[in-house]
């Protein structure tokens, strides 16, 4: 067992004991190291002036993702490069992508400058060849310019991506990952006493022997979310137990009739294979926060945490997806739909963890779709989220809908008359369309709260299963949508 956090930094190794189980990774920086380029802007990962850059090896190179460094915890760092801006230039030589900042004027007041450099940074070690303006502005959807200068950021990153890359990160990347496999060992960690501690298990046994002792420990996958708790609500967590170190639960596979995920596995990993699924579904995890967001939260932290109004329950309700689940050494399997009690309670016993979530692909004779309604298009969460499977027989018929929606009640639910009333009916009868709308209000009664009323949700709702329904009959995307045309996304992925 190790109790130290170990990771690289400049190239020199660096080893930190007696870690605070809630210290930040951007606390660490600007206290520790006096790196204080990296800012803290909003403290909950929206704003992105606190990005630095995690490097972690894959396949014998180092894959660079921004990440934000204020809700990140400094022993999730373990194993891993992480680059702050201070990083990038040599001497007084500026990196190509702070060289094209100052070219193009791409700052004004300047606090968020150095957000911005580390986000277009990792983009620019993450691709090769020209970079268009969708792939840019998708990259840095997770900082925000309060002085409107989003022109000459963008022009920037168009001109350093338009250039072949040539940094010494590049050049040193098979050593930098030789150096990572070396930290990265096989230890449990273990900081603190029973009282307080920071911990990551190596094993999944491990992990369940240590979450049996300590039920009431706070697990962290991405801190997303829990870094929030720390930051904004001001709570103490005086146990916390990181999955992330975990052998085998950052996978994800594709079974041929299925999609298995592991707990740890992040939305950015697990975006390739949900788009393979059906567009919508990479379009919807797109749209999940931002690219620092993808690259350190979990579908299975999003399952965990309950919140109705998360994103990805209501689509693998819509799939019929199972989890799977942990205590001790017994597992247990359930559909994500049962998990769901009532608002903030969950179907998970004492000292019991998600480990994974089982996905079914789509059969020839069925239809998906799903819609995320926010008040701003990147970045946010839902107002409300809907999401639909059709089994469609030869003949037109539904033989089977799944309809689910989030932020209409105080879980992910199903739809359930209005599924009855779809059942057996022509997937064009217009007549059953409007008892399945009429049972719908009978299926929710929505709340009033800060991101829509009560009448928007029941009204969206409503408007959200007519379009699945329209476009499952037959009409192209491009005429019942603005934005997320599945044909121009089939297209641009062909």
């Amino acid at each position: 067992m190790r109790q130290t956090i170990r990771f690289l930094r400049r190239g020199k190794i660096v080893e930190v004991g007696n870690v605070d189980p809630m210290t930040t990774l951007l606390d660490h920086l600007r206290l520790n190291e006096g790196a204080t380029g990296t800012k803290e802007g909003c403290g909950e990962g929206d704003c992105g002036a606190c990005t630095v850059a995690i490097g972690r090896a894959r396949h014998g190179k180092v894959v660079y993702e921004p990440v934000n460094a204020c809700i990140q915890l400094l022993g999730m760092v373990d194993g891993a490069e992480v680059v702050a801006v201070e990083d990038l230039a040599e001497e007084t030589e500026l990196h190509p992508v702070q060289a094209a900042m100052v070219e193009k004027h791409g700052s004004q007041c300047g606090f968020c400058t150095p957000g911005f450099v580390m986000s277009i940074f990792s983009l620019y070690q993450g691709t090769d060849g020209a970079v268009g303006r969708d792939e840019i502005n998708n990259a840095i959807a997770g900082n925000l310019c309060r002085c409107t200068g989003y022109r000459p950021i963008v022009e920037a990153a168009l001109s350093v991506c338009a250039s072949p890359r040539d940094d010494k990160f590049r050049k040193a990347t098979e050593d930098t990952a030789g150096i990572l496999n070396f930290i990265a060992d096989d230890s449990d960690i273990f900081i603190g006493d029973d009282k307080r501690f920071f911990a990551a298990p190596a094993s999944i046994d491990a992990l369940a022997a240590l979450y049996a002792r300590h039920p009431d420990a706070t697990i962290v996958a991405g801190a997303t979310d829990v870094g929030l708790w720390i930051t904004k609500q001001l709570r103490d967590l005086p146990k916390i137990i990181h999955i992330g170190r975990v052998r085998g639960l950052d996978g994800v596979e594709d079974t041929g009739r299925e999609i298995l995920i592991g707990a740890a596995a992040t939305y950015a990993r697990v975006e390739p294979f949900m788009r393979a699924i059906d567009p919508d579904l990479g379009e919807l995890f797109r749209r999940i926060g931002s690219k620092q967001v993808r690259a350190s939260g979990t579908v299975g932290g999003n399952v965990a945490n309950g919140s109705p109004i998360g994103d990805t329950p209501p689509a693998l309700i819509a799939l019929g997806a199972s989890m799977e689940l942990r205590r001790g050494d017994r597992p247990r399997v359930m559909p994500v739909e049962d998990f769901y009690i009532e608002y903030g309670k969950q179907n998970r016993a004492s000292g019991e963890f998600v480990t994974g979530l089982l996905v079914p692909k789509l059969r020839p004779d069925q239809i998906f779709r799903c819609y995320k309604v926010t008040k701003r298009f990147d970045q946010d969460i839902s107002a409300v989220m809907g999401a639909f499977r059709f089994t469609v027989d030869a003949e037109g018929r539904i033989q089977e809908a799944r309809i689910a929606y989030g932020g209409m009640a105080g879980t992910p639910k199903r739809a359930k008359r209005a599924e009855t009333a779809l059942h057996g009916a022509s997937i064009r009868d217009t007549a059953a369309w409007a008892k399945a709308f009429d049972a719908l209000r009978e299926d929710f009664t929505p709340l009033d709260d800060h991101r829509a009323s009560a009448s928007y949700r029941a009204e969206t709702a409503h408007a959200l299963l007519g379009k699945a329904l329209i476009e499952a009959a037959g009409t192209p995307s491009s005429r019942t949508r603005l934005t997320g045309q599945r044909e121009a996304i089939v297209h641009a992925a062909e």
